[in-house]
């Protein structure tokens, strides 16, 4: 029989701890022989992240513990290991990573059977592997390639000063591990750019495309691609520029053959696919269309689309969803692929017809697959999904939201309670949360999250926003951001929140917002920014927010823009504007000194060990708020960086959460301790 309770106080069967265990996270798939080989994050091992491998049956750990494949390159990081031909043993494969503690370059025989990773290569200093400090100096790797001839791994290296200067280029290790003895065995293949992703060797090996971009650009704003001899020394000045420059943004090159490639670049306003010839001529679109192709470039070693045995292309593409494709590049047309999933990460790996990607769906957790063109998907690994019943996963619908009186529509995806167990007494409405993902320039998908899972099924809905910014939607949907940050963004998630409950979807009164990164900027500026109830949504000057709740959201933005790491130090100039002209304009967006008799209540999560937005930025805004009188709490944790990676803070972080909507909205969740709130 089906129980009567009012809205958050539903029994779910789906705790914290099942949360943490299905943040079990895949990525960056790769094809060695007849094994697909992916990365795997780890809650209940501390977050180390770990490589897996599978052929058929069971997936078994290429990486044991407590090796640690984690890449800090721009501080995301992003792809950490390499399948390399084992030198010993022809048909077999070695693992090669970078390793989270040091930094360093490891090569793993045989695929982590029976044998003790050793050094590729150290930084400058020497010396024996240790922690390394956020003032430590050293190298640092990302986005691994083969080189052609077998002996080397080609790379983007980052050297970082102990007084934090950065600088990069693409270099080539040595898979004999004579770097490990002198840091010059290193062969320096590219300097002269802030910035490098995409060493791509030509088939036959003569010669290296990549992307490279400067400071101020973020690599959505504008990249360049060029091509310059392989024989290493050789400056950007150099090489020669075949596609992109300060307004178009160029990702992922791959060779077609010697004399062309293949890249996504949105100068149509749209990261579509092109072939671009080295030898003169305009590079042609090979499928335009208003969709992408490609994401935006937070992470390295992934790339978006990748060339089948038949000369096909296999690709990801699509607006607000993710699919994959086959792309001939000959006639244009564009089939699904035809994997059963609504939505691929954009990183692909092939070998002749297979492909294995990382898929997922509404009701389907990330997992990782292998497919053919046509043919159906075998599920390697997913994502711990602790569901008895699959009743208690939220339906995902697309929504197109208002963002105010004659603006642009605002994208969004809502998830409303779902219980087999529990409905809510007649004529009450659900109490909604607001998640608003990070970057900004990044985008929400519907794919399971057991996340959202843990509010719905306790009857606390929930609305995923794309706010003006967030990529997808094309160019000039994500270019609406620009030199607005803080007002776009408040107001889509405002107005988004608002429309749902005129909707009468959702209790007007009882309306959340939550974020990590700039999500929790966002969070903390929609309920300081002084922006109330936008006009014609019937709400008059009363706030829209009843609580906010700021996982390591920036709160003060001036010493941010000044203060955070290489990659992000001028992310700012875009969205505000350069210090110190726009000085004015940092101090009226930042949440810090905007705190009013109207702020509500807010929940601080935050790790100390950030180095992305730092602790500061949360004390600051909580002795702002206590000076205001308003209810507040400030929960760190020791050992956490830049989103929680240990099972038991993201156990306390989001049972706090919870216990902190009850209190505020006017609910006892059952289950969880109030938070104390100063």
């Amino acid at each position: 029989m089906t129980e009567i309770a009012p809205y958050g106080t539903w029994k779910s069967p789906i705790s914290a701890a099942d949360v943490a265990r299905g943040k079990d996270t895949v990525s960056f798939p790769a094809i060695a022989g007849d094994q697909v080989w992916w990365q795997e994050s780890r809650p209940a091992e501390g977050g180390r992240v770990t490589v897996m491998a599978a052929a058929g049956g069971a997936p078994r750990e290429l990486l044991p513990a407590p090796w640690y494949a984690r890449t800090r390159v721009h501080e995301y990081g992003g792809r950490s290991y390499l399948p390399v031909p084992s030198a010993g043993s022809p048909g077999d494969w070695d693992l090669v990573f970078a390793n989270y503690a040091d930094q360093r370059l490891y090569r793993l025989a045989r695929g982590g059977e029976g044998s003790q990773p050793h050094r590729l290569a150290q930084d400058g200093e020497g010396g024996e592997p240790r922690p390394l400090t956020p003032a430590d100096g050293g190298f640092r790797f990302a986005d691994m390639v083969l080189s052609p001839d077998g002996l080397e791994i080609w790379c983007v290296r980052e050297t970082v000063a102990a007084d934090g200067g950065v600088r990069r280029a693409i270099v080539a290790v040595p898979l004999d591990g004579s770097a490990a003895g002198t840091p010059d065995a290193m062969r320096v293949l590219v300097t002269g750019a802030d910035f490098f992703a995409f060493p791509t060797p030509s088939p036959d090996g003569t010669r290296l495309a990549w992307i490279n971009w400067d400071h101020p650009r973020m690599p959505w704003d504008g990249t360049e691609l060029r091509v310059g001899p392989a024989t290493g020394g050789a400056s950007v000045t150099q090489a020669a520029l075949v596609m992109g420059g300060p307004e178009e943004s160029v990702l992922a090159p791959l060779w077609r053959d010697d004399d062309s490639l293949y890249a996504v670049s949105d100068a149509s306003g749209w990261w579509n696919l092109y072939l671009v010839p080295l030898s003169g001529g305009a590079p042609r679109p090979l499928a335009p269309r208003e969709e992408e192709f490609a994401e935006p470039l937070w992470q390295l070693g992934g790339r978006p689309f990748a060339a089948l045995g038949d000369g096909r292309l296999a690709v990801v593409h699509g607006a607000g969803e993710r699919r994959l494709g086959v792309l001939d590049p000959s006639s244009g047309e564009l089939t699904d692929a035809g994997p059963g999933f609504r939505v691929v990460q954009d990183a692909l790996a092939v070998s002749g017809e297979t492909i294995a990607a990382v898929a997922g769906g509404p009701r389907t957790p990330w997992s990782v697959i292998r497919t053919s063109p046509g043919g159906s998907a075998q599920v390697l690994q997913d994502q711990a999904v602790i569901a008895p019943d699959r009743a208690y996963l939220p339906d995902a619908r697309q929504v197109q939201l208002s963002s105010g009186p004659n603006g642009p529509v605002v994208h969004a995806i809502v998830y409303p309670p779902a219980s087999p167990d529990v409905t809510a007494p007649a004529g009450e409405l659900p109490p909604y949360v607001v998640f608003v993902h990070g970057g900004p320039t990044s985008q929400a998908l519907p794919v399971l999250n057991m996340e959202k899972v843990y509010f719905t099924s306790r009857g606390i809905g929930v609305i995923d926003v794309n706010y003006g910014g967030s990529t997808g939607y094309g160019r000039a949907y994500r270019e609406r951001l620009r030199g607005e940050w803080g007002v776009v963004d408040v107001a889509d998630t405002m107005n988004a929140a608002l429309a749902l409950a005129r909707s009468g979807e959702a209790d007007e009164r009882r309306l959340g917002i939550r974020g990590g990164s700039a999500g929790g900027w966002t969070a903390l500026a929609a309920v300081t920014s002084g922006l109330t109830g936008t006009a014609g949504l019937g709400t008059g000057r009363s706030p829209v927010f009843a609580a906010a709740v700021s996982y390591y959201g920036v709160a003060d933005l001036r010493p941010f823009a000044l203060a955070t790491h290489d990659f992000e130090s001028r992310y700012l100039d875009g969205l505000l504007g350069p210090l110190p002209e726009a000085d004015a304009v940092y101090a009226a967006r930042s949440p810090l000194g905007h705190v009013s008799g109207q702020t509500c209540p807010v929940l601080l999560l935050q790790g100390l060990d950030d180095p992305i937005v730092p602790p500061a930025q949360s004390e600051a805004i909580a002795r702002d708020l206590a000076a205001h009188g308003i209810p507040y709490a400030y929960i760190a944790f020791a050992g956490e960086s830049h989103g929680f990676r240990k099972a038991e803070t993201i156990i306390t972080a989001l049972e706090a959460e919870l216990a902190f909507y009850g209190q505020i909205m006017g609910f006892t969740p059952p289950g969880v301790a109030p938070v104390p709130l100063a």
